[in-house]
């Protein structure tokens, strides 16, 4: 931030239609300023004095809120898309009619601000706000501003629950963010003496570590987890990579909505998913015109069989190279005979091949002897 720029703050308290995109607004001092449609968007305003400060349509998409006093602030039109407000940050006496959860952009074509209340015609009365927003603010969040690998956020949501158990972490919703819904949240519940920041530094340093790991040292990493780690991984892999699936959490109201977007959108209600210990075990809903409660699972096992099959043709790889036909053929032997000889990893290939078909399990295996293998598992179904 510019030294004009403080001055500016310094010397009025007028800022209305400010850019303060980006800046560093920490533990500063905005009190009663007028600060109508400014702009905060990605801003740290973490530990800032905003007592009874004019936000009015302001666009606070992204900005940071630990810890920050927004004791009598006007919010009325702000839109607040994915700001980061904690258990620290202080709502108290907020006036606000309205909200919008969305920033119109010319990526989003025909989207809505997604105004709140829902009926236009209606306004939060004295004191509802809060109780609207504060639910939220009761969870940890895990935010991916870059495209998540499913794999390592299974395995650091695993290791950060193994390595805090009084924290009571449990997993209440995923959710596509962002314009163009690239970016990824996954929304963690926490005891309320936990501490939120030293456990989102905690997580991203080991997601990130994880990322710089070749995909079989993941693979090999999630297959020595448990069972419910490896379905975790299916699950995020199912969100992220559904065409047009927007995520909706309504915390206050207890339910979590999947959407796909267009005129014949089909709607999941995931109110009945249980998350217990931290990940979703089942997964029940209803889809216009036929349920939908075995997708979730078969996508999942599919996954599951895939990534080990894979795993175990990188570990054969090792003292078995597969450059020639011969040794591809001889490295999928290999493989074939492994698999057999091990009934229960044998009956999870085949219940992820019908599952999901010769095809997707073919190209979910990645590899070039895949083909072979997979061949293999047909056979074993038609026995």
């Amino acid at each position: 931030m510019t030294a004009n720029l403080w001055r500016k703050i310094h010397d009025t308290n007028n800022l209305a239609k400010a850019d303060f995109t980006g800046s560093n607004l920490k533990d500063g001092s905005l009190q009663g300023a007028i600060l109508a449609n400014a702009s905060f968007i990605g801003a740290n305003l973490n530990g800032a004095n905003l007592q009874d400060a004019d936000l009015s349509n302001a666009q606070l998409v992204q900005a940071q809120l630990d810890e920050a006093d927004l004791t009598g602030t006007i919010l009325t039109g702000a839109c607040i898309e994915d700001w980061g407000i904690t258990t620290r940050t202080k709502l108290n006496g907020i006036r606000c009619d309205y909200v919008f959860m969305r920033l119109l952009s010319d990526r989003r074509p025909g989207q809505k601000r997604r105004r709140k209340p829902d009926d236009e015609d209606k306004t939060f009365a004295d004191g509802e706000f809060v109780d609207f927003i504060a639910p939220m603010v009761e969870t940890l969040d895990l935010y991916h501003n870059q495209t998540a690998d499913p794999r390592a956020v299974a395995i650091a949501f695993s290791d950060l629950r193994q390595q805090n158990p009084n924290a009571d972490l449990e997993i209440i919703s995923m959710e596509k963010r962002g314009q163009n819904l690239d970016k990824f949240n996954l929304r963690v519940c926490t005891n309320p003496q936990a501490d939120l920041s030293q456990l989102h530094h905690q997580y991203f340093d080991r997601y990130e570590h994880l990322l710089t790991l070749p995909p079989q040292a993941l693979i090999a990493l999630l297959i020595e987890k448990e069972d419910k780690s490896q379905m975790l991984a299916g699950m995020i892999g199912t969100a992220i990579n559904r065409p047009g699936t927007h995520i909706d959490t309504y915390q206050n109201q207890g339910d979590t909505t999947v959407s796909e977007q267009g005129s014949n959108a089909s709607k999941y209600n995931l109110s009945n998913a249980q998350f217990a210990g931290g990940f979703a075990e089942t997964v029940q809903g209803n889809m216009e015109g036929g349920t939908i409660n075995n997708q979730a699972a078969e996508k999942i096992s599919l996954a599951e069989a895939a990534a080990e099959i894979q795993a175990l043709l990188k570990q054969l790889e090792q003292t078995a190279p597969a450059e020639t036909m011969t040794e591809k053929m001889t490295l999928a032997t290999q493989a074939i005979a492994q698999i057999e000889a091990n009934p229960t990893f044998k009956q999870r290939a085949v219940a992820a091949l019908s599952a999901g078909g010769i095809k997707a399990f073919e190209k979910a295996i990645d590899h070039p002897v895949a083909a072979f293998v997979v061949g293999a598992v047909e056979e074993w179904k038609k026995s």
